[in-house]
């Protein structure tokens, strides 16, 4: 089993819930702070905790961050600490970096960044975002009783342009398709533009493609089983 690597940088509430669930996944996790007390809250519970300065780029550099699937930075009261930490970590041409932004205005500095994943903490909780650091696969999660859960997960490669039906998703997975948002190309002020729209419910004929994403509800294991064995 692949045992997946990241380092979250900001361990208030949000980025300790982050480290915690993604080390209690069964991930190695390097915590990383500014603030000793933070540091010292979750050394017992995570593969490595730092006392460090992120917008120090020696300091970072001195991580071997190179070598993680990924680093989150969760930083929360100092925006312009943030900032200079994603600048850093882009500098040190991290293949995947996750920043968090508390508004829209922050978002949208993060955007012109080029940073690609984008965390907003007041609509997401630190389980869901670990969730989809081990799943790159998972889009969103909504956990529900039993075991059970409803997922969007873009398309896993082997099922892509195969009906519903080719791909037995209840006889062999146990699953069932809700529904499949789907990018349409559409006219909008004068510009061709794509635009994601739920196709209704899907018919065992419903054919996937490559670019949808697909709704699904059924146990965690399940979900997990169908993503790798058609990734």
């Amino acid at each position: 089993m692949v045992k997946y690597k990241f380092a979250v940088i900001g361990l208030g509430v949000f980025g300790n819930s982050i480290a915690r669930t993604l080390a209690e996944r069964g991930a190695e996790v390097l915590a990383m702070d500014v603030d000793e007390d933070h540091v010292e809250d979750i050394k017992d519970d995570v593969a490595y905790a730092v006392a460090l300065d992120a917008t120090d780029l020696r300091a970072l550099e001195a991580q071997n961050l190179q070598e993680l699937d990924a680093v989150v930075v969760a930083i929360g009261e100092d925006f312009e600490a943030l900032l200079i930490t994603t600048a850093n970590l882009q500098e040190l041409n991290i293949k995947r970096i996750i920043t968090r932004a508390s508004n829209k205005q922050q978002r949208r500095i993060l955007e012109k960044m080029g940073v690609k994943e984008i965390l907003s903490p007041e609509g997401e909780v630190g389980k869901t975002v670990a969730e989809r650091l081990l799943q790159p696969s998972i889009r969103t999660f909504l956990p529900l009783p039993d075991n059970y859960e409803i997922v969007e997960i873009n398309t896993p490669r082997a099922v892509a342009n195969k009906s519903i039906a080719a791909i037995s998703l209840r006889e062999k997975y146990n699953l069932n398709m809700i529904t499949i948002k789907r990018f349409f190309e559409e006219i909008q002020d004068g510009k061709p533009t794509l635009v994601e729209h739920i196709i209704g419910v899907p018919k065992a004929d419903t054919v996937i493609y490559s670019t949808d994403i697909l709704i699904l509800i059924g146990k965690k294991q399940d979900v997990k089983r169908f993503i790798e064995v058609n990734r």
